[in-house]
């Protein structure tokens, strides 16, 4: 069974090498640079290299008896949501991917990419690289305080001092009749001020 095999390679894609260039013979290199807008799909739910963003990518390729080992850096630029305080976050991904694309598959490997003629595809092994090396839980700081969990207010901006009364649940039905009972404390049952004699009147 074919390793990933090609289906109709589209040169026209900005993620697609022309390697007749480079030739077959063990030891040819060449180097290039491509820029292109970032797919859809370049990110997990809460850090992604933002569709259209710029990509750049300096590629080096090399003739090996196999076939074409691709490395290459990549640069392109990230948005964010902070995981503690969800403030926006952007940011800068550099990463270095490296991989070899076979000229013909082994037949009991189907992980090893396979050119297609002499067209490789950069996009699959593009977006592996980017997703794995996104932060699950990307932070605007490594201080960063989050919200508060009672009202959802930034800490950073509220500051050290917010708090909440804290009140029992249990007790909160009470509340009202603890107000009422705090006004009649200061009333007698004649509804004279505690404090006035009734004598004096």
């Amino acid at each position: 069974m074919p390793a990933r095999p090609p289906a109709s390679t589209d040169p026209r894609s900005s993620f697609v090498i022309d390697t007749r260039e480079l030739g077959r013979r063990p030891g040819s290199m060449r180097e290039l640079r491509r820029e292109f807008a970032a797919p859809a799909g370049w990110g997990l739910e809460l850090v992604r290299v933002p569709p259209g963003g710029p990509v750049e990518l300096d590629l080096r390729l090399e003739s090996v008896v196999e076939g074409v080992w691709v490395s290459a850096e990549l640069h392109a630029p990230l948005e964010a949501e902070c995981g503690r305080c969800l403030e926006p976050v952007s940011a800068q991904i550099d990463l270095p991917v490296a991989e070899l694309f076979v000229y013909e598959p082994e037949p009991d490997d189907d992980e090893v990419p396979v050119l297609d003629g002499d067209l490789i595809d950069l996009e699959p092994i593009l977006r592996d690289a980017v997703v794995l090396a996104l932060p699950l839980n990307p932070v605007c700081a490594e201080d960063c305080a989050g919200l508060c969990p009672r009202c959802g207010a930034r800490r950073a901006e509220v500051g050290p001092d917010h708090a909440h009364d804290d009140l029992d649940p249990r007790w909160a039905v009470l509340a009202p009749w603890q107000d009422s009972s705090a006004e009649s404390a200061t009333m007698d049952p004649a509804g004279t001020q505690s404090g006035d004699n009734p004598e004096e009147h």
